[in-house]
């Protein structure tokens, strides 16, 4: 079987800058966004957070619906991108 891409497609960079985009508009650093991932049940450093943001790291569906939790919005948000309807 052959090994798995660990590339970040299309909709990883898109949740990526929404993250960030939303944290920032919420006036959250990421350390405190972070925190309320983890307060939420999804242990998250801010490095993890950090490399998330940066498409440098891939964010599962986990991880995805943690930080839609900790930024009140629904994790189609996230996957659709800060612009879309």
């Amino acid at each position: 079987m052959a090994a798995r891409s660990l590339e970040i497609g299309a909709a990883g960079i898109r949740a990526a800058r929404t993250i960030e985009i939303l944290r920032t508009q919420r006036g959250f650093a990421q350390r405190e966004l972070a925190a309320r991932v983890t307060a939420l049940g999804r242990p998250m450093s801010n490095t993890m957070l950090s490399r998330i943001e940066r498409a440098q790291r891939r964010c599962d569906i986990d991880d995805l619906a943690a930080i839609a939790d900790a930024l009140a919005v629904s994790p189609l948000v996230l996957l659709r991108g800060p612009s879309a309807p």
